[in-house]
């Protein structure tokens, strides 16, 4: 579903990936842990085609993307791919249920649609009463909920969560990788996580080891 080769990137004189190789089968929750510099968020980015590798090839979704245009790319990136961060990025002049329906209006969704899409997974995801609060009235956990149901609203093949437990306690931290456990039976959804917490990341099918730019134990 995604296989990335010989993936390098360089900043000035510094070489955060040297040559990383990775795939993912549909359905994997995977998740990538290693020091901070160990260059795990810069593959995420570049793997999430939001920064471009210097060198190597990634396939998703069965597609090259290599040599797509920045127009091309981010239509793509819209319609297959999914992001959750550390720090959720809702616009706190927006609803809740307007915060997940901004990546189907931007794919030209029909609004009516999208809204209902988005009201569908607020439910799922235990908010449907939350979904006309804006973000500072919710939780830090309901806040990052809701970056969950706007990662999920084009339906992504795959999404990319960097560090998305950082800004929790441990409660809510736990109870959002098992979200992402039952989002994977229900939806079969994949997810490559990015994380420090090493205890969550052994929740996981597969625990990726980074260190000095390169996966260490296989990919």
């Amino acid at each position: 579903m995604l296989q990335a080769t010989g993936i390098r990137k360089q900043f000035g004189n510094l070489q955060v990936l040297k040559g990383v190789d990775i795939r993912i089968e549909a359905g994997e929750i995977v998740s990538i842990v290693g020091s901070s510099g160990a260059g795990k968020s810069t593959l995420l980015h570049i793997l999430g085609t939001l920064d471009k590798a210097d060198s190597g090839t990634i396939s998703l979704n069965n597609t090259a993307i290599n040599g797509m245009t920045d127009r091309q790319l981010a239509a793509f990136r819209n319609q297959f791919i999914g992001f959750v961060f550390q720090f959720h990025h809702l616009l706190p002049e927006f609803t809740a249920v307007e915060n997940v329906c901004i990546p189907g209006w931007i794919a030209n969704r029909p609004k009516q649609e999208v809204e209902q899409r988005a009201i569908q997974l607020l439910e799922h995801l235990g908010l449907k009463e939350r979904a006309g609060n804006k973000p500072q009235e919710l939780s830090g956990g309901e806040q990052q909920r809701v970056a969950v149901a706007r990662a999920l609203i084009n339906n992504p093949r795959i999404i990319f969560a960097d560090e998305p437990t950082g800004n929790l306690d441990s409660r809510n931290a736990r109870e959002l990788h098992e979200l992402f456990f039952r989002l994977r039976k229900e939806f079969n959804q994949t997810f490559l996580i990015v994380t420090h917490n090493e205890e969550l990341a052994q929740m996981s099918d597969r625990v990726l080891h980074m260190k000095d730019g390169l996966i260490t134990n296989g990919s």
